[in-house]
């Protein structure tokens, strides 16, 4: 749970949405095959949505980013919540739009059930 709600720093400190689970994962993800599925999920949302809000901070030259930024944080701390709260069930969460960048080992894909 707290690889997933640790991206919320992001919303205190730039990067800490990737930092804060990037460090929860390093120092637990040898503990469990459960964190570290949940660890390496979290980074690969939280990567590609600090990739999606660089871009619609570039579009507010085009207006467009005016609205779409406040709508992507917004989509972010949701799904980021719905997944601590699901983790914490013991349950995996597939992020939306979510790319792979940390490919998920076969000890831990096969515990997606």
């Amino acid at each position: 749970m707290l690889c997933h709600l640790a991206g919320l720093l992001g919303f205190i400190f730039p990067f800490g949405n990737v930092m804060g689970p990037l460090i929860v994962w390093l120092i637990k993800k040898d503990e469990s095959v459960e964190v570290d599925l949940h660890g390496r999920r979290s980074l690969n949302f939280q990567i590609s949505w600090t990739i999606y809000l660089v871009i619609a901070a570039i579009l507010i030259i085009f207006v467009i980013g005016l609205f779409l930024l406040p709508a992507l944080a917004l989509a972010m701390l949701i799904l980021v919540v719905i997944a601590g709260v699901k983790a914490n069930a013991g349950e995996v969460f597939n992020y939306p739009l979510s790319i792979k960048f940390l490919s998920e080992t076969a000890t831990s894909a096969s515990s997606d059930g």
